[in-house]
């Protein structure tokens, strides 16, 4: 199982934005996780970007206050546009998006681009920035994701938010957070089992928030010690955690905090989910644990410092309005190029 976390996204858009050609002047994004990858890309291009229904109504973007004097958002300034997915996997969504893009003549003009591939080329796409191969999932729509309905959750931090340090007194206030906790990630499909390390003593307040909430689950996991204290003397929240994930058979184990994660990764011998660390915990892969530190370190290829003067021109001439046919970024890849400009793999 791979992960991308929002801020891998981030990171995913600005390494491989190089890869976009010089004159795409408008993204268009698909909702709602093309918006997001597209809102990323529209930003670091300096570029507009409107939602794809817009666009097939003649729209060409709306820009913000700040960004008036240096971005253009009119029609007939558009030379190229680029669709913009956050995935791709059989290319059966994008495929029906170009048919209603050809439909009302837009089609000689668009690009596509999905920021993810299964693979490093895929049909009917111009640009790939990164492959993840499955199984996989994405922070923002992992709550609707199949793979949940064969997955072990916690609840403090993960289904709703952590107690504040104050309401952590295995007390009155405690009793009442339990009942009156703000809801965090809500599963959209039913679970298959809810561990966590709150007492049994709170099991009926625990099982009523998760019935008030409307999140379904299999068998609720809860430890049955006398106190909080001895749950902490005893050290006993990773090892229960891990049993339980181990005994469940589930294929996931979604954890809130990200030392207790590596902790049950390396208890139970099975990969976990680190909500705090966004990233996918390994038992016996630390350069796995420690991906997201190697890829702070990446950066996008050096250009030349005749590369760098003809961006500051296609800039300036962009702001200025004036025609820069003439002008090719040297890094941009010809429009006609096919599928297959893929990222590097993070997990070979």
């Amino acid at each position: 199982m791979q992960y991308r976390s929002i801020g891998d996204l981030s990171l995913s858009v600005a390494t491989g934005a190089w890869k976009v050609p010089a004159d795409v002047d408008l993204i268009v994004g698909i909702p709602r996780s093309g918006l997001l990858a597209g809102s990323m890309l529209a930003l670091h291009l300096n570029i507009p970007i409107v939602e794809l229904d817009c666009y097939l109504n003649g729209g060409a973007g709306r820009i913000g206050r700040t960004s008036k004097h240096t971005v253009s958002a009119k029609s007939n300034d558009v030379r190229k546009v680029l669709v913009v997915d956050d995935t791709v996997a059989t290319g059966k969504t994008m495929a029906q998006i170009r048919r209603e893009i050809n439909a009302v003549g837009l089609g000689d003009k668009v690009l596509v681009c999905a920021i993810y591939g299964t693979q490093k080329s895929h049909h009917g796409f111009d640009l790939i920035f990164e492959t993840v191969s499955t199984p996989r999932m994405f922070e923002w729509n992992m709550m609707r994701h199949k793979r949940i309905a064969d997955t072990c959750f916690d609840i403090d931090g993960v289904l709703c938010h952590d107690p504040d340090p104050a309401d952590n007194d295995d007390g009155l206030r405690y009793e009442r957070f339990v009942s009156t906790a703000r809801p965090l990630y809500i599963p959209k499909l039913k679970v298959a089992h809810v561990v966590t390390s709150r007492l049994e003593r709170y099991r009926p307040e625990t099982e009523a928030w998760l019935k008030t909430t409307g999140i379904e689950y299999g068998k609720l996991w809860m430890i049955d010690l006398p106190s909080a204290e001895e749950r902490r003397r005893l050290k006993a929240h990773a090892p229960f955690k891990a049993r339980v994930y181990q005994e469940s058979g589930t294929s996931l184990f979604i954890e809130s905090e990200d030392k207790q994660a590596e902790d049950i990764a390396r208890l139970s011998g099975r990969p976990v989910l680190s909500i705090g660390g966004q990233r996918m915990v390994w038992p016996d892969d630390p350069a796995a644990n420690r991906r997201h530190v190697h890829r702070a370190g990446w950066s996008t290829p050096k250009r030349s410092t005749k590369s760098r003067v003809k961006r500051a021109a296609l800039q300036l001439c962009r702001h200025l309005h004036l025609p820069i046919d003439g002008l090719a970024h040297p890094a941009a890849r010809p429009t006609s190029t096919p599928a297959g400009i893929g990222g590097q793999s993070l997990n070979k």
